[in-house]
């Protein structure tokens, strides 16, 4: 069975991140892990470099870990959900820029 981690880079809208986290945290991830092939999640908000910069919305990363004889079907399962309208989107996530996702395989 492969082994692998989809990581995902996304930000809230301005003023928006409670409702951008309680979006993620209730509706999103049981949403994803609900599609075999995922198995877990981990979250984790950058830390600003400077307090008093000015800086954009807070960069959120996901961990997910993702298992599966071809690893790329639980993403392709999740991508078939979304377009069928399975799944819910947040406006509160911002799509300027978009949501980076990536899959990286586990190397022995």
């Amino acid at each position: 069975m492969a082994k692998g981690v989809m990581v995902v880079e996304s930000r809230p809208e301005p003023a928006r991140e409670d409702e951008f986290n309680r979006w993620y945290r209730e509706v999103h991830v049981p949403e994803v892990l609900a599609v075999p092939g995922f198995v877990s999640v981990r979250r984790f908000k950058l830390r600003p470099r400077d307090v008093d910069a000015q800086e954009p919305p807070p960069t959120y990363l996901a961990v997910y870990d993702v298992e599966s004889e071809e690893l790329g079907a639980p993403l392709a399962e999740l991508a078939a959900r979304s377009a069928a309208g399975q799944t819910q989107r947040s406006d509160a996530m911002s799509s300027d820029p978009p949501p980076v996702v990536r899959l990286f395989e586990l190397v022995d």
